[in-house]
């Protein structure tokens, strides 16, 4: 640290006056019992050649009986010159006087305190002393012994710009945990150290700038990774997924998740659609060896059962903390994803390698598409037409598969084939058409059980009967 730190640090209020002259003793007594003596040391009155005077500052003191809190303590200018700040006072220039018998008269020094000041907190002078005890005893180890000592301490040795126990108090704090408190004093400590000094505390509590200046980084990067490890590398996987879960809904910067879900959420799509058209490739279906196409479609349709439980668990979360707009333009767009996957429904090999695989398509589905049609995502309509065009297809193979419907499916789908048909009612009249006329399977499983069916076609033909009209006339 640089002494023209350390003299700022003391010209900032914590010291206010250090006077060397001598005074006159004091009318009233110190309220105050005289700490314990070293013997041959430390308030050895007998060993002195400095009386330290400590006394509230009246002028930075809002309590009218600053005056009467003082403390006196005998210590030796040999070792107050540890202190660059009292080498400087007892300097050649300070002379001491001497008395008619040629006694040498201790020296009075007075140091005012500021009483509102943080560190105050255990005693009124604790902190003084111990830093003046320092000055004598050198055992930093014995007298830093908590963060709190460490952090009452340090300023105080700033001011005296005693650089031994400056840097006996960062090596502490650098090595123990802090509390929230505690660390909100280390910030306002750290721009009074060097840079160097600060450079271990610096990093503990503040990330470092990335080349693109943007500080959130480091933020992102540990939301990437507890992503990965609680959705492909804990054992513990439920409740670690809650707890990631947690850390995400409660994240205060949205943009930053949003960020790092949508990555997430793209790498687990790429993968699933990856192994996905492994296990379509017809190169894989009419392999000679069955054992071996057996093989390999297992191993395949395993991959993508995995990855479609994180791409469910994600796509929760996106809907969760409202950040959905990618997810749901990406889902969109997936027309060779619901390819593989009607290829794949329609061949029963499936039902016995990953017979979940239809139930977590669906609630991928619904949760993307009840997006759309609840207003949490405001879609443009592309994405509206084509998130029902593309996966439409898949929900009426899935209908046709599962006859009657599973009990896990009952109201799955149901609630999947009603939100289809509010995000069509969203869409001009020649695409709803379209769209509605793939919707006729709703009705399959009984007349009188598809109200959502009737009312939406009651809307179109009502809206393609209107008359003309040019709406922008009165």
């Amino acid at each position: 640290m640089s002494l023209r730190k350390r003299q700022r640090v003391g010209s900032s209020g914590h010291l206010s006056s250090l006077d060397g002259a001598l005074a006159e003793e004091r009318s009233s007594p110190s309220p105050f019992r005289c700490p314990a003596f070293d013997p041959g040391g430390f308030n050895d009155p007998s060993f002195s050649d400095v009386l330290l005077h400590l006394q509230f500052d009246p002028d930075h003191d809002p309590h009218p009986d600053a005056y009467l809190t003082c403390l006196d303590l005998h210590v030796q200018s040999a070792a107050l010159r540890r202190s660059d700040y009292f080498a400087a006072l007892l300097s050649d220039r300070w002379q001491r006087p001497s008395a008619s018998s040629g006694d040498a008269i201790p020296l009075r020094v007075t140091l005012k305190i500021p009483r509102d000041d943080d560190r105050h907190r255990q005693g009124p002078f604790d902190a003084h002393v111990a830093v003046i005890r320092l000055l004598h005893t050198l055992d930093f180890s014995g007298a830093v012994a908590s963060v709190t000592d460490a952090l009452e301490m340090m300023p105080v040795a700033l001011e005296f710009l005693f650089e031994d126990c400056v840097r006996a108090c960062v090596r502490f704090l650098e090595a123990m945990p802090w509390t929230e408190e505690e660390e909100e004093r280390v910030l306002t400590l750290i721009p009074f150290l060097g840079e160097e000094e600060s450079r271990e505390l610096v990093a503990r509590v503040s990330p470092v700038v990335a080349a693109s200046g943007d500080w959130k980084s480091m933020s992102e990067e540990m939301l990437h990774g507890l992503i990965d490890v609680a959705i492909r590398r804990h054992p513990n996987v439920a409740t670690v997924k809650a707890f990631v879960a947690k850390i995400l809904k409660d994240f205060p910067y949205r943009e930053s998740v949003q960020r790092v879900l949508d990555q997430a959420f793209l790498s687990s799509l790429e993968t699933v659609k990856d192994y996905l058209g492994k296990y379509a490739s017809p190169d894989v279906r009419v392999a000679e060896d069955s054992d071996e196409r057996e093989a390999i479609q297992r191993l395949n349709l395993h991959a993508v059962m995995s990855n479609l439980k994180h791409l469910h668990w994600l796509v929760e979360r996106i809907i969760e903390v409202r950040v959905a707009d990618t997810a749901v333009r990406e889902w969109s767009e997936q027309e060779a994803l619901a390819a593989d996957l009607m290829k794949t429904f329609r061949d029963d090999t499936w039902k016995n390698i990953a017979p979940g695989l239809p139930l977590l398509v669906t609630r991928c589905s619904y949760r993307l598409a009840d997006a759309v049609a609840s207003g949490a995502t405001l879609a443009p309509r592309q994405v509206r037409m084509k998130i029902v065009r593309n996966w439409l297809p898949v929900l009426n193979v899935l209908r046709d598969t599962f006859s009657p419907l599973p009990s896990g499916y009952r109201t799955l789908y149901p609630d999947l084939e009603e939100t289809f048909l509010k995000i069509i009612s969203t869409l001009p009249l020649s695409d709803a058409q379209e769209l509605l006329q793939q919707c006729l399977s709703f009705s399959t499983r009984n007349l009188d059980d598809c109200p959502h069916l009737t009312s939406a076609f009651k809307t179109w033909f009502r809206r393609a009967n209107r008359p003309p009209h040019d709406y922008r006339t009165n």
